[in-house]
């Protein structure tokens, strides 16, 4: 009987890290009723309290209401120089507006930039029935594409953060929208203005989020306060190494508690980590044995490497892969057949699937029978 054989290699890769810290390493406490700390890209925990936890985020559910709108834009659905026409509904809107009438028009960046800096819900209004027929459809638009992120401590009732016993989030939840808020490079000017004007001049915006102004290492997002939620910020850094850490805050009693929670939790992210690619070489993997196969061996690859988040003084990746001694033919391009492991110290911190490079058909008779001949008149 034939005995299967797993292989398993192990390969430390030493790598070199840097990052610029924001400050020393000693961390504030910091008193939010749940916050978070995650690297975007990967969405990496590196710090919670409560993360989970359902809280009204005030205007911070705002953000899916632009993230939904910049889809729109990366697509070419919605173009920044379109001009859209303001609805008899904008006079319903409550809160921060910019004043529209029925009638008026406004391009979609400015628009998109009364919403991101000036919170304005009358300009919400107007992006929210382009981008999905009427204000109710695109609060289920919201809600589906929450649960396509895997959102399940969120629900929305509204595009503008309007507060309701029915609507809530969690400091993950809110995380999650900010890394996908992060792929849109072009929102970064939107969130990156603490003061601008619209309409000709004549309405003035000021960002409620001071870091905006104040934090070098800004990219984004949004800061909220209300009665029922408290002082909530969602803010995200990013460092000359290309560190990037997203902070999510909610239920301070004040604004100092709240920016103090969120700079304590971006130093720990800037002072404590750093995120490395895996560049696992290829060359380190043998050939795979291939049995009844038109070839004898097949070349194999890690499908994907990735980023990783480590612990700055720990060092180095430890590599553990794992394959067949061998694999039965037919087989297929892109075959997984095995994994990558990768660990900093005894932690799991990705994993990529190891495929085949190449085709190998089965042997059948007439491959038996020409290769005979061949070897014949050799």
């Amino acid at each position: 009987m034939k005995r299967f054989f797993v292989t398993v290699i192990i390969f430390t890769a030493f790598i070199c890290f840097s990052a610029l810290c924001i400050g020393a390493d000693v961390i504030e406490n910091k008193e939010a009723t749940a916050y978070i700390l995650m690297e975007p890209e990967t969405q990496t925990v590196l710090d919670e309290k409560n993360s989970n936890m359902r809280l009204n985020a005030g205007f911070l559910s705002k953000l899916m209401s632009v993230l939904l709108v910049a889809e729109r834009i990366n697509s070419g659905e919605l173009q920044m120089d379109e001009i859209l026409t303001a609805s008899d509904d904008v006079k319903n809107t409550k809160g921060a507006v910019i004043w529209l009438e029925q009638g008026d028009k406004m391009s979609v960046d400015e628009l998109l930039k009364s919403v991101i800096v000036g919170n304005a819900n009358d300009a919400m209004t107007v992006l929210a029935q382009r981008v999905s027929g009427d204000v109710q459809t695109f609060v289920m638009d919201m809600n589906a594409r929450a649960f396509d992120l895997g959102l399940r401590n969120t629900r929305f009732v509204s595009p503008y953060g309007y507060y309701s016993t029915e609507e809530y989030s969690s400091a993950y939840d809110i995380a999650v929208i900010c890394s996908e808020l992060y792929k849109y490079s072009f929102l970064t000017e939107y969130f990156s203005i603490w003061r601008d004007f619209v309409k000709d001049g004549k309405v003035e915006l000021v960002n409620e989020n001071k870091l905006s102004a104040k934090y070098s290492l800004h990219i984004g997002f949004k800061a909220s306060h209300s009665a029922e939620s408290g002082y909530c910020i969602a803010e995200g850094g990013r460092n000359d190494s290309g560190n990037t850490f997203i902070a999510v805050s909610l239920g301070n009693d004040t604004e100092d508690d709240a920016y103090k929670s969120i700079k304590s939790l971006l130093k720990q992210g800037f002072s404590n980590y750093n995120v490395t690619l895996t560049m696992f070489p290829d060359e380190m993997l043998m050939p795979l044995n291939v049995m009844n196969g038109t070839e004898s061996a097949v070349e194999i690859h890690i499908y994907e490497q990735g980023k990783a988040v480590v612990p700055r003084n720990n060092g180095d990746l430890i590599t553990k892969v794992v394959i067949p001694g061998y694999i039965n033919a037919p087989v297929y391009i892109g075959q997984p057949i095995g994994c990558a492991a990768f660990y900093s110290g005894d932690t799991l911190v990705y994993e990529a699937d190891i495929v085949t490079s190449e085709a190998v058909p089965a042997l059948d008779l007439k491959y038996v029978l020409i290769a005979m001949l061949t070897k014949l008149h050799e």
